[in-house]
């Protein structure tokens, strides 16, 4: 009875110490491994990325615009590391890193930094800025383009209407300019005509357009733009309703001019957060072209040290080549 009382009690203190192992060796593996992908489960907000930390690279998906300017202007496109976490969305990429200390990833500069807790980033020691994308010292940024359907390809004669109506407040106009850079595009105000001077183009806007609906596609990070502006729209044309399914930049082509334009993703008015490729022909729109500028913002946990990144710096990162924060100078 003795003897089985002992080997229990032997056999109860070996499994403990295998869990304890087994948990050690799990906690180094998540917290010192370069190559792991994503945010280590060990990793928390407000810890401290030194001690040789593992840079996790968080990238949006291959249809977006973020990620082709990013990539284009940096300039490691098709050589992006295998471990870089995936995201859908502007949105998603703020949420994301917003919540890993040690990650870093890339979004437009209409983000809002403090609410998703991040830090935006310098780029070659100048500041991501309204001002400096204007006079040029700020670099990583591309235009927010927009394409509509041909102009014989609307449902009614005053669907066409209405967004030959909306697309002149948008790009053309003063008020209309006023609002995109309210909600962080990056655009001349000055330059902009009186939208009462434009208007008397488009008499649709006075009549009651409450039955008539704008939908627009494409990328996402020019939702906060174009949503304040049908907003603002709306008020002056007629109760005009609208819809805004953005799902990145490679659709903003799709839906109107291209395969998925007569399907049920179908759009009034696509966007790009980037130029129109050679492979997207929109010379056949009722109208296109580029309504403002936006900075891609290199970004960090709020906590994490780094506070300016160059060209180099941000290729070796995105790469693979550098994968620990202690090998990045801050």
């Amino acid at each position: 009875m003795k003897l089985k009382k002992r080997f229990t009690t032997l056999l109860t203190v070996i499994l403990a110490l295998a869990m304890i192992l087994a948990l050690a060796a799990c906690d180094k593996k998540q917290g010192t491994d370069p190559s792991q992908p994503g945010a280590a489960s060990g990793t928390t907000a407000g810890s401290s990325p030194g001690g040789d930390r593992a840079i996790h690279v968080y990238t949006r998906d291959a249809a977006s615009g973020t990620r082709e300017g990013f990539e284009s202007v940096v300039g490691f496109k098709g050589k992006l590391t295998e471990y870089a976490n995936e995201v859908a969305s502007n949105g998603a990429m703020a949420q994301q890193v917003g919540q890993d200390i040690n990650g870093i990833g890339y979004v437009s500069l209409v983000t809002n930094f403090a609410e998703n807790n991040l830090k935006p980033l310098k780029y070659e020691g100048v500041e991501a800025t309204e001002a400096n994308v204007i006079n040029g010292s700020y670099t990583l940024k591309r235009p927010f383009s927009f394409t509509t359907r041909a102009g014989n390809d609307y449902a009614s004669d005053e669907k066409k209407q209405i967004v030959e109506a909306f697309i002149a407040y948008l790009a053309d106009s003063k008020e209309g300019r006023e609002v995109v850079a309210a909600a962080g595009g990056i655009v001349e105000i000055e330059t902009g005509k009186p939208w009462s001077e434009l208007k008397a183009q488009y008499p649709i806007v006075d009549k009651d357009n409450s039955a008539l609906e704008i939908v627009c596609g494409g990328s996402t990070s020019v939702e906060k733009c174009i949503t304040a502006a049908l907003e603002s729209f709306q008020g002056i044309a007629g109760n005009v309703q609208f819809k805004i399914d953005q799902t990145g930049s490679g659709d903003g082509w799709t839906r109107v001019l291209g395969d998925e334009k007569d399907g049920p993703n179908a759009s009034d008015i696509g966007f790009a957060s980037r130029d129109f490729k050679d492979t997207e022909p929109v010379d056949g729109a009722l109208r296109h072209g580029i309504f403002c500028q936006d900075a891609i913002v290199a970004v960090v946990h709020k906590d994490n040290a780094a506070m300016d990144l160059t060209k180099e710096e941000l290729y070796s990162i995105f790469t693979g080549d550098t994968g620990t924060w202690d090998a990045i100078g801050r």
